[in-house]
This record gives structure tokens, C-alpha cells and sequence, in this order.
């Protein structure tokens, strides 16, 4: 079959090298367009633009998915069935473009956890198991018939990053078996079905991200874990922002407030929580590089 990618992210990336090296026919890759970026602002070609020049595959960057322009060159390249990986919302002309249909890859086992974040708040929730699903593009986001599913563990440790990655290869096999099944007319799509406590991935904020010392130390754990490496939970120390990447558990009843802090000066530095406290070991103070503790505090007095 002839397909046509689109992704952007290197999430998506490990998807598109899958379909390649199974032999599938890329006629075309769409990805978000170049931007400057960093601090010298140097112009960013996303992680699957740089794949697909590498690879020698054609590249689509349009503004708009409904320029007249770019609706005229999708549709040259014949491609019989679109394949979605953390991209953007489509317009209907688009996703229905294709005589197989679109399919989207997403990073949780639909219905539970639609949106743009579900690494970061399967873990935020506590989760020990998520997954990838393959489904139908339809009109509502991520409500579309499911294909295929598949689940991975989360560690008791596992951060967001180290759940990418796991997903990343998991969901890249997941979308091959899918292609193939859909090439030779073997599959059967599932209705999602919603429960009554449908679990959600909303978009992260940076006021999300800030830590509430107030609640239990389990679920400031998740949520630490849920945001590292990116975007990064954190909170206020001598007035400026510290972010925390990694931190840990000691239960037991609190000597202090939620939220005031311990230090020995050299060795290591606790939050006080509801029920116990954080004790820090991979942090970022504003304006400094990411470090251990122990090198922030040879440079910090408390």
C-alpha cells in the first residue's frame, strides 16, 4: 500500500523508520514546518523531516492542512491509507482523503487517557499499566474505532521519559501489525466504549506542574515522575524556581509544615509533605544547569 506519514516529534519518528525497514511504500511524509529556535534561534527541522530528508523520502510542511495548495499535492501522491503519529488535528478533507481511511497511533489504551499528555498523567494517576491503541481517524479526537492495542508496564520508578521510550518501540511494532493487517483486509474494528470513570490527558500548563507539598507523598512522587524530564514539576526555593526530576519517598509523619524544607548543607535537601517528605536528588535552580543535590549544595547556601 501506498501511505502517507504524518508526525513531527521523535516519538513519531521510531514509527515511520518501522514502516520503512517492514518494506512499506512511504509516497509521503507531512510534518510540522521549520522555526527558530534555541537561544540563538537557529531554524528547527523536526525530528521526522530529519529522518525523511535522510532516508530520501518526499517532505510535505504546510501552514494550513486546508491550503487549496497542499490539499492538491496530498492528494498526487495516491496514497491509500494515511498513517497519524503526534501530529496535529486534521480537517475531515484530509483524514478522509485516503480510500483505507487514517489511522492514528496514540499513547494510551483507549478510551482512557484521550488527549495531548497521556505518558505524563497515566503516571501522574498512578498507573501501573498503559499501552498503545491503533484506531480509525473520525470527527472527536481519539474516538475512532480501535484496530489494534497493546500494553506496557509502568515501573514503580519510571519516570515519563523512560515510558516514552518504552511506548515509542511498543507502539512502533503496534502500527506495522496494523498496516498489515489492514493490507490484507484481516482486522476488526472495536467501538471504544466510555465507562463512567473515563480517565483524562489534558494538555499540561505550568501552573500544573508546580508542586503542592500539602498533599501525600505518593502522589507528589507520581508527580514529579509524571513530568520528567519534560515539562518538569517544580517549586519555589529562596524565591526562585527549582525544578525536580527525581526525588525520593520517606514516609512518616512530618516534623515540619507541608512545604518547608530541611537541609544538612552538603548531602541532601527535604520538602516536608502531608504525610512524610521529598527528599530531592536531580534538581534545575533557576538560571542554573540540571544537577545532583549534592553539586547544588557545594554552591548554595541555605
Amino acid at each position: 500500500m501506498r501511505i502517507v506519514f504524518m508526525g513531527t516529534p521523535d516519538f513519531a519518528v521510531a514509527s515511520l523508520n518501522a514502516l520503512v525497514e517492514a518494506g512499506h511504500d512511504i509516497a509521503g511524509v507531512v510534518t510540522a514546518a521549520d522555526k527558530p529556535a534555541g537561544r540563538g534561534q537557529k531554524i528547527h527541522e523536526s525530528a521526522v523531516k530529519q529522518y525523511a530528508v535522510a532516508k530520501g523520502l518526499k517532505v510535505l510542511q504546510p501552514l494550513k492542512l486546508k491550503d487549496p495548495a497542499f490539499l492538491a499535492e496530498l492528494e498526487s501522491l495516491q496514497a491509500e491509507v494515511q498513517v497519524v503519529v503526534a501530529f496535529r488535528m486534521l480537517p475531515e478533507v484530509v483524514w478522509n482523503m485516503p480510500p483505507k481511511g487514517t489511522i492514528n497511533l496514540h499513547a494510551s489504551l483507549l478510551p482512557d487517557y484521550r488527549g495531548a499528555a497521556p505518558i505524563n498523567h497515566a503516571i501522574i494517576n498512578g498507573e501501573t499499566v498503559t499501552g498503545v491503541t491503533t484506531f480509525f481517524l473520525k470527527h472527536e479526537i481519539d474516538t475512532g474505532d480501535v484496530i489494534f492495542s497493546a500494553e506496557v508496564e509502568i515501573g514503580p520508578d519510571e519516570d515519563a521519559g523512560s515510558l516514552h521510550d518504552k511506548l515509542m518501540e511498543t507502539g512502533a511494532e503496534l502500527l506495522v501489525r496494523t498496516i498489515d493487517a489492514i493490507e490484507n483486509g484481516d482486522y476488526q474494528e472495536t467501538p471504544q466504549v466510555i465507562t463512567e470513570v473515563q480517565k483524562h490527558a489534558p494538555k499540561i500548563f505550568k501552573d500544573f506542574c508546580e508542586i503542592n507539598w500539602n498533599q501525600p507523598v505518593q502522589t507528589i512522587y507520581n508527580h514529579i515522575r509524571g513530568l520528567s524530564p519534560y515539562p518538569a514539576a517544580f517549586t519555589k526555593l529562596q524565591g526562585k524556581n527549582l525544578k525536580v526530576f527525581q526525588a525520593e519517598m520517606e514516609m512518616g509523619d512530618p516534623q515540619e509544615t507541608p512545604g518547608t524544607f530541611s537541609s544538612d548543607g552538603k548531602t541532601f535537601l527535604k520538602f516536608a509533605a502531608q504525610d512524610g517528605s521529598l527528599k530531592l536528588t536531580d534538581i534545575q535552580y533557576e538560571g542554573k544547569k540540571r544537577m545532583s543535590v549534592e553539586e547544588f549544595l557545594r554552591g548554595m547556601r541555605l
